[in-house]
C-alpha cells in the first residue's frame, strides 16, 4: 500500500479533552506507520492550512503525545474562521487542496463543531470535483453538545461535570450567607442555542430545594414577570436562590437577553452577561442583594475536572477517524453511540457529514421541567452517565503538569497566501 501523509487541524472554541483526540489521532496514525507517513497539524487550525504554516508531528515524542490525553486547550492552535460558500470562494479551497498536494496529503482530519463539520465537507467535496484524492474525517468536539447524531458531543460531558461541581460549591457558600447577605446567586453557562450546559448545572438538585432552584433555557421563552415571581417565591421559602442560566436565553421575538451587539468568525451574535443583566432584573424588580458568575473560558478548560467518560470518548473518536481514512471511508464523522444506560455503556460508529453539517440538536421538550424552570428525570439519566468518573493529570508542586510541544514548523513550499 502507498503511503500518503496526512493532515490534522483543531478548530473552534476548544475544551479540556480536544487534546485527548488529537492523541488519539497521532498515536493510531504512528500505528499504522505502514499505510500514514508524515503527520503534519495545521498551526491555529485550518488557517494554518491556507498559509501553509504546517506543523511536524513526528518531532513529538511518545511521552509528549501521551500527555496530551490530559491536557487543555489546543495544543497545535485553534481558530474561528470558516471557510464560505464554494462557488463564491473557490480560492480558498484550492489553496487548500494545493498545500495538500504539495506535502502529499490525503488523509484530513477536522477536529471541531458542526462548522468544522461543514468546512470537512466541503472539503471532501470539492476535492472530488478537482480529481484529487484527499479523504475527509470530521472528529468531533464541542461543549454545546449540539453534534446531531451522536449521543453526546466530546467535549461536554467535562463541561457538565464542572457546572454541577460549581453550582453545588456555590449553593453552598450562599446558603451559609443568605440569613444575612445574599439572597440570589445567578450562574452563567455557556451554550447559545442549547440549554445542554445549562442543564448539566442541575444535577446537584433534586427533591426538597436542592440547589439549583431555577435553571433559564435557551428553548424557553424569557418572560421576566413570571421568572421574578418565580425567584421571590423561592426566596421566601428557601431563604435564598439559585439560578443556571444560559447565556443564549432570549425573549419570545429571539432577541437575546446579553447580545454584545457584534458576531464573531462564524458569523454568530457575540453573546456574555447575561448573568449580570438577570441579577440586575432582580435587584431592580425584587431588591434582593445578589451576586453572579460567568466561568467563560474555566468551564472548558478545567482538566483537573474532567469526566473520565468524556476523556476515553473523546480519545475513541480520534482512533476511529484514523481508522476510518485507513478503510477508505470519506465525508464521515466518527460519532458515540449509547448501547445500553445501566450499567453505561457506548459504542462508535460512522455518520455520514451530509447529515451532520449545518444541523444543531436542541433540547429535547422532554428533558425541560412542566414548568421550564428545570430538568425531568429524563434528562437526569441521560447526563449523569456522562460526568461519572475522574481522570485527573499528573501533578508537579501542586499544579497539574501538562503537556509542552516542541510545534516544529516544516519549510514551505508554495507562495504566500492572503487570508
Amino acid at each position: 500500500m502507498t503511503r500518503y501523509n496526512a493532515f490534522y487541524a483543531q478548530s473552534g472554541g476548544v475544551s479540556s479533552v480536544i487534546n485527548a483526540s488529537a492523541c488519539g489521532v497521532i498515536e493510531t496514525c504512528r500505528k499504522h506507520s505502514d499505510k500514514i507517513g508524515t503527520l503534519y497539524a495545521g498551526r491555529n487550525g485550518i488557517i494554518g492550512a491556507l498559509t501553509e504554516n504546517l506543523i511536524d508531528v513526528g518531532e513529538e515524542s511518545d511521552e509528549s503525545i501521551a500527555a496530551l490525553r490530559h491536557t487543555p486547550g489546543g495544543a497545535f492552535g485553534s481558530c474561528r474562521y470558516k471557510l464560505k460558500d464554494i462557488d463564491t470562494h473557490r480560492v480558498q479551497y484550492e489553496r487548500l487542496i494545493e498545500v495538500f498536494k504539495a506535502h502529499n496529503i490525503r488523509y484530513f482530519f477536522y477536529n471541531g463543531g458542526g462548522d468544522s463539520a461543514d468546512t470537512c465537507l466541503k472539503v471532501s467535496q470539492l476535492s472530488e470535483r478537482m480529481g484529487y484524492p484527499l479523504q475527509a474525517i470530521h472528529v468531533p468536539k464541542t461543549i454545546d453538545n449540539d453534534l446531531p447524531l451522536t449521543d453526546c458531543s466530546p467535549g461536554f460531558g467535562s463541561v457538565a461535570k464542572y457546572i454541577a461541581t460549581s453550582v453545588r460549591e456555590a449553593a453552598l457558600d450562599v446558603l451559609s450567607m443568605c440569613a444575612t447577605s445574599t439572597k440570589v446567586f445567578v450562574m452563567e453557562a455557556m451554550g447559545r442555542h442549547a440549554g445542554w450546559i445549562a442543564a448539566s448545572g442541575a444535577l446537584g438538585g433534586g427533591e426538597g430545594g436542592a440547589p439549583p432552584h431555577m435553571v433559564l433555557f435557551p428553548e424557553i421563552a424569557f418572560d421576566r414577570r413570571r421568572v421574578m415571581r418565580k425567584v421571590d417565591e423561592t426566596v421566601k421559602q428557601y431563604g435564598y436562590c439559585v439560578i443556571v442560566v444560559s447565556e443564549g436565553v432570549r425573549y419570545e421575538d429571539g432577541t437575546f437577553l446579553a447580545d454584545a451587539g457584534n458576531t464573531d468568525a462564524f458569523g454568530h451574535r457575540q453573546l456574555g452577561g447575561v448573568a449580570p443583566t438577570l441579577a440586575g432584573m432582580i435587584k431592580q424588580d425584587l431588591g434582593y442583594k445578589y451576586h453572579w458568575s460567568v466561568p467563560d473560558y474555566l468551564q472548558r478548560s478545567a482538566r483537573h475536572l474532567a469526566s473520565k467518560v468524556d476523556v476515553e470518548q473523546a480519545y475513541a473518536v480520534g482512533v476511529r477517524a484514523v481508522e476510518c481514512a485507513i478503510e477508505g471511508k470519506n465525508a464521515v464523522m466518527p460519532a458515540i453511540r449509547r448501547d445500553n444506560q445501566s450499567p453505561f455503556e457506548w459504542s462508535i460508529f460512522d455518520a455520514p457529514l451530509s447529515e451532520v453539517a449545518n444541523q444543531e440538536k436542541f433540547m429535547p421538550e422532554e428533558y425541560i421541567r412542566e414548568d421550564g424552570f428545570g430538568i425531568t428525570q429524563a434528562c437526569r439519566d441521560y447526563l449523569e452517565p456522562l460526568i461519572q468518573g475522574e481522570d485527573e493529570p499528573p501533578y508537579v508542586n501542586g499544579l497539574p503538569d501538562y503537556a509542552q510541544l516542541k510545534l516544529v514548523g516544516v519549510p514551505q513550499k508554495l507562495a504566500p497566501f492572503s487570508l
